[in-house]
């Protein structure tokens, strides 16, 4: 789920699905395929009566477990408690697309347009970020199916190829090395008549179980320590003689410092919300493939793929050759509201199927088995903004707008370092002190983003080209060129 790209071919365009494709959306699950796993774990208990701790993480998701983690190993004497309100991993955490990303910026492209000064430094902390990652997965054992292949921006319609020679050039001068193909070496990597050409990140994206990745931070927290509690919604946050209480559904967490990891949800602190608005993605996930249609693609170096429109499609294989496929249609709810009603949307799916046999036309016949949405955490800067507030007790991350599986777990240190009150490199960067726009209020929110949406959806129809609409929305340096 990353919503960040420069028009998809007109094979790939948003018309609606022929019916014989429907068939293979038949036996689909509504449910997330990383969550429908014979090995998740069970449900940890909940919190019942009163819990006093030094750190009080809300929220399950990577925000949350990263930050957990992280407390523990910097401090092991630190007495931590994470609570969830549903399940570890239940929300956008174990329904994105698995696509873990060096950058803190959202791209390379985002962080230019609005940090161009601290570019190369963001950079460097993204990529041993996600070299931390890397370093963890392996020090806690966790099987999440992690592989580092990299990612490929593909072109499927030909100015594309050119936006992608200039973002290769813009990168080479910062020192960073992406792999320009041309349509038959694109083609080689992964066959689809769409594809003519690419640009390939070798280093900095790994493939990943989201779930499994959850799960796994779960049991590394657990064994350091950390006490977790699920079922368990923190529904009031109030400051406590020198801490905060934090009120629950059975009872209180009494706290010296909390830290809010709820992501989409509506944050416990009321003036971080105009800040954040739920859009939702939508994904299919194919039964495995047999070899010979493997053999049929090619993709023997498995990296992720994303092709370079607006309305983007991303693409990848599981551990057992399945692909995820996703994107496309981003919708926002008006109000805002994260709701379950908005987590299945046939239409999408009817659109994603169609799109899907259009890119790959060798793979008729294949059957989709899970179909399923969620809530992206979006921000006007498309990139994570972090905060404290009751005189430095709490502390926060959101805004991660799909690209937080690797970007939590910078978030994670950059909070702890604030409540810790440190000035280190990760609090000095212009990126952390700022706040991105906030959205205004109903029904200007709708109308601005519905606005977008058509805007750029006629963008893909008319070779990139931004109207007026979105010029503006540069020039304000809202940044929606997703």
């Amino acid at each position: 789920m990353d919503p960040a790209r420069p028009s998809p071919s007109a094979t790939l365009r948003g018309r609606r699905c022929a019916p014989r494709h429907y068939q293979a959306l038949a036996d689909v699950q509504p449910t997330p395929y990383w969550l429908d796993d014979p090995g998740r774990p069970g449900a940890r208990p909940a919190l019942v009566g009163d819990e006093h701790c030094d750190l009080l993480v809300v929220g399950g998701g990577y925000s949350g477990l990263w930050t957990a983690l992280i407390a523990k190993e910097r401090d092991p004497s630190r007495d931590v408690v994470l609570i969830e309100g549903e399940r570890i991993g239940w929300a956008a955490t174990g329904r994105n697309g698995g696509f873990c990303a060096a950058s803190i910026t959202h791209g390379l492209g985002n962080g230019l347009e609005r940090w161009p000064g601290e570019i190369t430094e963001l950079e460097r902390l993204g990529n041993r970020n996600l070299d931390e990652i890397e370093a963890a997965v392996a020090r806690h054992g966790i099987d999440c199916d992690f592989e580092r292949t990299g990612e490929i921006d593909v072109a499927t319609e030909p100015y594309q190829v050119d936006d992608l020679h200039a973002l290769a050039e813009e990168a080479a001068g910062h020192g960073i090395r992406l792999d320009l193909l041309d349509r038959d070496a694109m083609r080689a990597e992964v066959d689809s008549p769409t594809f003519l050409g690419g640009l390939w990140d070798r280093e900095g994206v790994a493939m990943l179980h989201p779930a499994k990745l959850a799960w796994g931070l779960a049991d590394a927290c657990a064994r350091l320590g950390v006490r977790i509690h699920e079922h368990t919604r923190a529904t009031e946050l109030a400051r406590n003689g020198a801490g905060m209480a934090v009120r629950t559904g059975y009872g209180r967490v009494f706290a010296r410092q909390v830290v809010l990891g709820s992501g989409v949800f509506p944050s416990l602190v009321k003036r971080v919300r105009p800040f954040v608005v739920p859009v939702y993605d939508y994904a299919l996930m194919t039964e495995p493939l047999s070899a010979e249609r493997m053999a049929s693609l090619g993709w023997k170096n498995r990296q992720g793929l994303g092709d370079s429109a607006n309305q983007f499609h991303y693409f990848r294989l599981t551990a057992d050759n399945r692909i995820l496929w996703g994107g496309y249609d981003a919708i926002y709810p008006y109000g805002g509201r994260v709701a379950a009603e908005h987590d299945q949307r046939p239409e999408t799916f009817a659109k994603l199927a169609g799109q899907f046999f259009d890119c790959f036309p060798q793979l008729e016949g294949v059957r989709f088995t899970h179909a399923w949405g969620g809530a992206i955490d979006t921000c006007s800067r498309f990139s994570a903004f972090y905060g404290t507030a009751h005189g430095g007790r709490v502390g926060y991350a959101a805004g991660y707008t799909g690209l937080g599986v690797g970007a939590t777990r910078f978030g994670a240190d950059v909070v702890l370092d604030l409540l810790a009150g440190e000035r280190t490199e990760r609090t000095e960067l212009e990126m952390v002190r700022s706040k991105p726009l906030p959205f205004p209020p109903e029904p200007i929110a709708w109308a601005g983003i519905e606005l977008t949406r058509r805007s750029l959806a006629a963008a893909d129809r008319n070779a990139g080209r931004r109207n007026l609409w979105l010029k503006t929305l540069d020039r304000l340096g809202l940044g929606f060129d997703s």
